[in-house]
């Protein structure tokens, strides 16, 4: 019998291939996933004679309206306030400071005078082992956060690496092996094609056949569908277009100041209407005045370790605060105000056409329409957007679904107990009162 290739030469490809395969596999998999285990940190040894842990309780209780640990607030820091006064001292200091500097004590009246004259609030109710247990928590080591920890999250848009094995690896070692796949079809499809000439086995030739664009081009019918068919959708994709024009639902700018309203009206739960107070008697619901976030952050400097997300860190919100101090001119060691301030160029989110009137008061006064109805979940936003479409069919829509509320509303009473025997329904909705007439929203 005839000869044809040499056989072993193949298999020799055929297993170095197969080999490289396997080696490339098991390299991409044998990382260890297990990172090294971080060195737990030393617990700071609570001082004598008090427990920091209840004396964390009461200084949340009692002291941090106007101190903290590590920053000046209304009150100096009072962290390692023990190694600078004497525990009698601060016994009478905090059962009385307003006695102690009546009296002329001298190191009473010089803090007084630093810290901008401050009374401090006395607290004849809290014993000596109560402060005892103060002074030991304002007395712990300040601790490092840990790299990765939620305090440390990095900064937006930073990339955090996890445990196990990479994405790109696993991607990598399958492209190599698709690779090699490749190679050996190829190397294959040569050695058929030598064996073949070998054995005088000659390969037929493509028959030649008619493009496809040409025979779709003959089919006059399938030519005419077409057309219509491609007229009709262009023509939908067009009025869809169009009828988007001027809609910016979704639109979500990002503000000189990063505010989030997930932690004020979600984490805090302030009232929409603490800092939108106009919406409740005015046309505009306002843009709140610098002052009112004053009214909280000229005491909350930083936000809490605890706040810190993934996209977000502790960092990031600090630095937006120190944002506002240097737009309203706020010193926060000196606690106390330079005079000197920065304009703050918000973006404008929700635009209405000039000739299109709404009334934030006539909605949130006298309908009782709750902010979220118009605005969505807005205690879950962390940027805020415009979340409904704003279009003159949204409006007629909610009009014509929303009963007018009459409970403890006596101005309607008259008006609907007319027009609810006039249309023979008990509830009248938005629209039934007049809702749909184009004075009402148009000039």
């Amino acid at each position: 019998m005839k000869k044809v290739g040499n056989h072993n030469s193949i298999s020799r490809k055929l297993l170095l291939s197969l080999s490289l395969t396997l080696i490339f596999s098991l390299t991409s998999f044998a990382q260890d996933a297990a990172a090294p285990a971080a060195p737990e940190a030393a617990a700071p040894a609570a001082t004598a004679g008090g427990d920091p842990v209840k004396g964390k309780e009461l200084f949340n209780a009692n002291c941090a309206a106007c101190h903290k640990l590590d920053a000046k607030s209304t009150g100096p820091a009072l962290r390692g306030v023990a190694s600078k006064h004497d525990m009698a001292w601060i016994y009478k200091w905090v059962h009385n400071s307003s006695d102690m500097i009546k009296s002329g004590d001298a190191v009473a009246v010089k803090l007084f005078e630093e810290n901008n004259k401050s009374v401090m609030t006395s607290f004849p109710q809290l014993s000596e082992g109560d402060i005892d247990n103060i002074i030991a928590y304002t007395s712990e080591v300040k601790a490092e956060p840990a790299p990765g920890a939620p305090g440390s999250a990095a900064p937006p848009g930073t990339k955090v690496e996890e445990g196990g094995i990479s994405n790109n690896i696993i991607l990598g070692a399958l492209a190599l092996v698709m690779a090699i796949l490749v190679v050996m079809l190829v190397m294959v499809n040569k050695v058929l094609t030598k064996v073949a000439s070998k054995n005088g086995i000659e390969i037929p030739s493509r028959e030649a056949r008619t493009p496809i664009w040409k025979a779709f081009a003959r089919n006059q019918f399938l030519v005419l569908v077409t057309s219509i068919f491609l007229l009709l959708a262009s023509g939908y994709f067009v009025y869809a277009y169009l009828m988007q024009v001027g809609v910016d639902q979704n639109y979500e700018p990002i503000q000189p100041i990063h505010y989030s309203h997930k932690i004020h009206a979600g984490d805090n739960e302030i009232n929409c209407k603490y800092c939108h107070s106009a919406a409740r008697v005015s046309k505009n619901a306002g843009i709140p005045s610098l002052n009112v976030c004053m009214n909280c952050h000229k005491n909350i400097s930083e936000v809490a370790e605890t706040t810190a997300t993934p996209e977000y860190s502790k960092a990031f919100y600090d630095a937006q605060i120190q944002k506002l101090y240097d737009a309203v001119g706020w010193d926060k060691t000196k606690q106390a105000y330079t005079g000197k301030t920065q304009p703050v160029k918000w973006v404008r989110i929700h635009n209405l056409p000039d000739f299109v009137y709404f009334n934030h008061s006539q909605h949130v006064n006298v309908a009782g329409v709750e902010c979220q109805t118009c605005h969505g979940p807005v205690q879950e936003f962390e940027i805020m957007k415009q979340y409904s479409k704003l279009t003159m069919g949204w409006c007629v829509d909610c009009h014509r679904k929303t009963d007018v509320k009459m409970e403890g509303n006596a101005y309607y009473d008259k008006i609907h107990a007319e027009l609810s025997k006039k249309y023979g329904v008990e509830k009248l909705t938005a629209a039934q009162m007049g809702g749909l007439e184009c004075g009402k929203c148009h000039y």
